[in-house]
């Protein structure tokens, strides 16, 4: 069993590598991609305040490297699969880029899976060069994301890029 909890007052930062830590504790040494990204979601959903929805969307190798498809997450039900450069995930899949959104209604091609959400934070996940995920975080309060949690994220996808 494992037991990760986290100090609801921490600055950001240490926040993120306390997070970074136990998800490292997770997946090293496990090969099953899936359930390392099934854990990693688990913990976002338990160290982030204020989110709705916290997971992954994954490069679908059946879709020459084009379209992205859902893989593990937590919140609710959501879109199944994403072309690159169609909203905010399609959009870091295509770019390579972290999206920062501080208010989706004002993002061009917004695909909403949850109405709730106001603003989202999307991070690429590579591995050897190339794109192999997207971790996706949604929240429902605006511009609820700054440069210190895409600092944060990106820490962490570099961190299980080998475990995904």
């Amino acid at each position: 069993m494992y037991d990760f909890s986290v100090d609801e007052a921490l600055p950001k930062p240490e926040r993120y590598r306390q997070l970074i830590d136990a998800a490292g504790a997770l997946v090293d040494g496990e090969r099953d991609g899936v359930a390392n990204m099934a854990n990693v979601a688990a913990l976002m959903w338990d160290f982030l305040p204020d989110i709705n929805w916290a997971g992954f969307y994954r490069v679908d190798p059946e879709g020459e490297g084009r379209e992205l498809v859902l893989g593990p997450f937590a919140g609710k039900p959501a879109c199944i699969r994403i072309p690159f450069g169609v909203g905010v995930c399609g959009t870091a899949a295509a770019t390579g880029e972290t999206q920062l959104i501080e208010d989706v209604e004002a993002f061009p091609g917004h695909i909403a899976c949850d109405a709730a959400s106001k603003s989202e934070l999307v991070v690429p996940v590579q591995r050897d060069g190339r794109l192999i995920a997207v971790i996706d975080i949604d929240s429902p309060h605006l511009a609820r994301f700054d440069r210190e949690d895409a600092a944060g994220i990106e820490a962490l996808a570099a961190r299980i890029c080998a475990a995904i």
